[in-house]
């Protein structure tokens, strides 16, 4: 046993250390102070021996498309770079065509919403230098033909086809109209919701462009306010379907370059309401694969359909009791039997199918689910994905034989593991994190995992957060409502187990989400550092409903959104404050969207555990949102009116005691703040006092300028005086 004098010396030597360290400020997490270094756009080239990256000179405020051999490491050329670019002063991405003689620079982009944009592109000449703009307009999505004469490229809800040697542009579509028509790229709903932006592809032969055509005719319209700085609003008016109402008509179309004409798909049987949410062209040039989804998405259709024989054979149809899940996974091999994942057997997995659909082998298999499909070694009959084998918050790289057999790990470290392979799978570069670790770049060998050679780590980071009060998060499990739950909690840098503090905790919940996870830090998470350093426990639990523990774990949620997360939410919270070192009278609870959602449901349900709750760009009723995301957990509120209405806290502000602060930002194109001005009717006419904050035309993101820091000084400000002990302040 130690003597006392010496435990005071090292408690003394402990307390010196920590008071030597500096504390994180607000501002620090927004200005660039702990920015982590990436590999930006990484592209391996066709050669599978360089690899390409965008890079950024701050010095003359350039940018490159630089060329890096694999086994040395070292750059080999500039492909391209703005200084030597008159008409472009920088570019944000590149797209090479197939042969990668020629290179897409996208420059001066605006964002329209969350993935789309517009944009002025160029079309670089890699072997003659030369540079030529696609169009004086600003344009979306432009895509090379696979022989590279062409690129194809949406305008005005119109598809266009520029020709490379001639320089002639050619329209394709004329009916396209704001509000109304739509060809070859996606309404808001499927942008935001099956998160792509371009509906149209070429086919292999260059001969042929498969596209959606959406039809918005009798889709209702929403508008915003867009206060801006003249004398009169405008007004941003945009078809958005909220649940239970009409969806754009889709349809198939493909245009023939050689004849110039375009020809409609026939319904491949007697769908009803249905989604398109994939298109791809199979190997065959002739033959496209389509995805059909019905309504209620529990249902999807595979078919192959051929334009030139009007042929169409429906391969396969996945289907659930709750829902299916659209993913990019479709792999065509060159046999054209192809790769799929599903969730038919409870997990995530990948499956091989034979061309016309019989299934060949399961090829992956456990309880645990596959998280990514990084693609198919043809000559060495192997696939390579990622999966949460090694715990629902790691994630790991595997090889597997497309027979299911000889799989092998091939990350080593514990926590977040991704991969980029070269084009010929010789090798791959890993990103490796952790809560503990920022982002690492490493060449690995693919056969074996074996480390190559380091390319980039983030240590002046860490040396960086070694001179501050910092704190690793501690991951657990906690048993609530019958299930073991991932959980993280960050205590205070000079944490005191004699003491109490308050806790805050800190959520998402949305289906198959994760926020537990063994992962680098992101800006939410340094604030959540600058309040551990305030005093504040800071706890994070995910709950029922997320994701990556199998479908019944996430699925149990279908038809009751947020009624079970709510209730772990709560029960943790309970558990939580019988920890001799959390103060019960303080426990608090925030999130951002769904889980601005989550939080003010907790504060009214829990109403006996939560003092205070804080709700950004929240959803208070599942009516008001969009028909895609919302009916494939609710289905439509005709169906299911007792799920939408129940768990809706303006049907229940009545329930509010604690302290509540509701942010919104007036420009919110995704969740509109129509969901919280419907809240605070109701907690007016229920006579409760409450903050709340409106940021003029911020998106749901609420950033720009001075926002991000504005935002979060409200917040912690509303923490400390409702929450912490003042005096933190």
């Amino acid at each position: 046993m130690k003597s006392p004098f010496i435990y005071l010396i090292a408690c003394l030597f402990i307390l010196t250390a920590t008071a030597q360290k500096k504390s994180i400020s607000l501002d620090q997490i927004w200005d660039g102070s702990f920015r982590t270094q990436g590999m930006t756009a990484l592209h391996s080239m066709n050669n599978g021996q360089q690899y390409s990256v965008l890079n950024f000179d701050r010095s003359s405020r350039s940018t490159s498309v630089d060329l890096y051999d694999y086994k040395t490491l070292s750059k080999v050329k500039t492909l391209a770079t703005s200084q030597t670019m008159d008409a472009i002063p920088y570019f944000t991405n590149y797209i090479f065509s197939d042969d990668e003689s020629q290179v897409i620079l996208e420059t001066d982009t605006e964002p329209i919403y969350r993935y789309s944009a517009l944009g002025l592109y160029y079309v670089y000449n890699t072997k003659s230098k030369s540079l030529e703009k696609i169009s004086d307009d600003k344009i979306q999505e432009p895509a090379f033909s696979p022989d590279g004469t062409k690129v194809a490229y949406g305008r005005n809800n119109n598809i266009f086809i520029k020709d490379l040697s001639s320089g002639t542009t050619k329209q394709i579509t004329f009916d396209g109209e704001k509000n109304k028509i739509i060809n070859g790229i996606t309404d808001w709903v499927y942008e935001e919701e099956f998160a792509f932006v371009r509906a149209f592809e070429w086919n292999a032969s260059s001969n042929k462009i498969a596209f959606i055509r959406f039809d918005e005719t009798d889709v209702p319209e929403f508008s915003m306010d867009i206060y801006g700085t003249e004398l009169y609003q405008t007004q941003e008016v945009f078809k958005y379907p909220k649940a239970g109402e009409t969806n754009a008509e889709v349809s198939l179309h493909f245009y023939d370059l050689n004849t110039d004409t375009i020809s409609k798909v026939p319904l491949p049987k007697d769908y009803n309401d249905f989604y398109i949410p994939r298109i791809k062209w199979t190997k065959d040039p002739d033959v496209l694969s389509a995805q059909y989804m019905n309504r209620h998405q529990n249902s999807l259709d595979l078919w192959l359909i051929n334009p030139t024989t009007n042929q169409s054979d429906l391969v396969l149809t996945d289907k659930d009791d709750a829902y299916v899940d659209v993913t990019d996974n479709l792999t065509f091999l060159k046999d054209n039997s192809f790769i799929w994942t599903s969730e038919k057997d409870g997990f995530n997995h990948i499956y091989h199918y034979a061309k016309d659909g019989k299934l060949k082998n399961q090829i992956t298999k456990g309880n645990w689910e596959v998280t990514a499909y990084y693609g198919y070694n043809e000559s060495a009959k192997t696939i390579y994905y990622q999966s949460v084998e090694n715990g629902s918050i790691n994630r790991d790289v595997y090889s597997i034989r497309l027979n299911g057999k000889k799989k092998k790990r091939l990350s080593l470290q514990e926590g977040t593991n991704d991969a980029e392979f070269s084009a010929d799978f010789t090798y791959f570069i890993k990103t490796y994190s952790s809560a503990t670790t920022p982002p690492k770049f490493t060449l690995n060998d693919s056969k074996s995992g074996r480390l190559i050679k380091n390319i980039k780590d983030n240590s002046a980071l860490l040396e960086t957060l070694g001179a501050f009060n910092y704190s690793n998060k501690e991951f657990s499990t906690i048993n609530v409502n019958g299930n073991d739950l991932n959980m993280w909690m960050l205590k205070p840098a000079n944490f005191d187990p004699s003491k109490t503090y308050p806790l805050l905790m800190f959520q998402y919940s949305g289906p198959g989400s994760q926020q537990v996870a063994n992962t680098w830090s992101s800006s939410r998470d340094f604030w959540h550092q600058f309040l551990a350093q305030q005093g504040y426990i800071v706890a994070c639990v995910d709950g029922r409903g997320t994701g990556f523990k199998g479908a019944n774990f996430k699925k149990i949620t279908y038809l009751n959104l947020v009624k079970y997360e709510t209730e772990d939410q709560i029960q943790a919270a309970k558990q939580l404050s019988n920890l001799s070192y959390i103060d019960k009278s303080r426990i608090g609870i925030w999130g951002w969207s769904y889980g601005g959602h989550m939080s003010t449901n907790c504060l009214l349900k829990g109403n006996d555990v939560f003092k205070m709750a804080i709700a950004v760009a929240p959803v208070t009723s599942w009516r008001f949102y969009d028909t895609i995301y919302t009916e494939r957990f609710m289905r439509t509120p005709q169906e299911n009116p007792s799920g939408y209405d129940d768990n809706s806290p303006f049907n229940y502000p009545e329930l509010l005691k604690g302290d509540y602060l509701l942010v919104h930002g007036s420009g919110d194109d995704n969740v509109h703040v129509q969901h919280t001005m419907r809240m605070l009717e109701a907690l007016i006419q229920a006579d409760k006092q409450f903050d709340w904050a409106i940021y003029p035309d911020k998106n749901h993101g609420i950033y720009g300028g001075n926002t991000t820091m504005h935002l979060y000084t409200k917040m912690t400000n509303f923490l400390h005086e409702k929450l912490g002990d003042k005096r933190m302040n």
